[in-house]
């Protein structure tokens, strides 16, 4: 086996670690959203406090977009993807902890929900970044296609299994999150790749150097600002416990 093979092998190892930890970690994002939403709808039982949980995740993920491209860009994405999910693994445990003994409150799943909006702001980048360093250049394709399907399959099966474990109380669905990010975590630790410093000091300019690409590419500007009311339109999924518990009478598991 010749040396660039070895290396190809070496990236493609290193690719599959990286999509199994977005996997785990992606699985547990989707089943803290959904034990968040039901958990401050037992509290609280108000519709208003409910939507307030979504958009304490919105802001600060909306207000960090463009510091968290810039420290993308200049430290190890790996680390940092790592580091967000080792901070992922303390936000669980604090949600288990509350829920276990008895101190969780509307105010503490606020406040949780907008350190998750924060770490998925810094995530988004590290993680979207890191495919072309780890894949090698004639795989790049597949690998990009490989991972959307892995993400897809826990965009999906995540808000299931955790209206699954919500019956059996949000703090089993703390624990099993938990356990899954720090699998995540234990695995990206382990994954390495060679990032070349970027050129020039942090600036406005560079901050705002991909909203004027974007600007100027109308084909791209079309595409995302659609993508941006998906997004904006679909945020009224946080409503379905309303649904599920007033309305259709299945409970989290439904």
């Amino acid at each position: 086996m010749s040396q660039s093979e070895l290396r190809d092998l070496f990236k493609v190892r290193m690719y599959m670690r990286f999509v199994a930890a977005r996997f785990f970690g992606g699985t547990a994002s989707q089943m803290l959203m959904v034990a968040l939403g039901w958990q401050m709808y037992d509290l609280t039982g108000s519709a208003w406090d409910l939507g307030l949980v979504g958009l304490a995740q919105f802001v600060p993920a909306l207000l960090m977009t463009l510091p968290a491209g810039q420290v993308a860009d200049r430290v190890n994405r790996a680390r940092l993807y790592s580091n967000l999910m080792g901070l992922q693994v303390l936000i669980a445990l604090t949600l288990w902890a509350s829920t276990t003994f008895g101190w969780v409150s509307r105010e503490v799943i606020l406040l949780v929900s907008v350190a998750l909006g924060a770490v998925r702001a810094f995530h988004m980048p590290a993680q979207q970044s890191l495919t072309p360093l780890l894949v090698p250049r004639h795989l790049l394709q597949r690998g990009v296609a490989f991972a959307s399907s892995v993400m897809q399959v826990s965009f999906i099966g995540g808000p299931a299994l955790g209206g699954l474990l919500y019956a059996w109380g949000a703090s089993t669905v703390y624990a099993v999150c938990c356990s899954l990010v720090l699998l995540g975590f234990v695995l990206t630790w382990w994954v390495h790749v060679k990032q070349a410093p970027p050129e020039g000091a942090v600036s406005w300019s560079s901050a705002l150097s991909g909203l004027q690409f974007m600007w100027h590419n109308k084909l791209l500007l079309g595409v995302t600002t659609l993508d941006l009311f998906a997004v904006l339109l679909g945020g009224a999924t946080a409503l379905l416990p309303i649904y599920a518990k007033d309305i259709l009478h299945v409970g989290p598991e439904g």
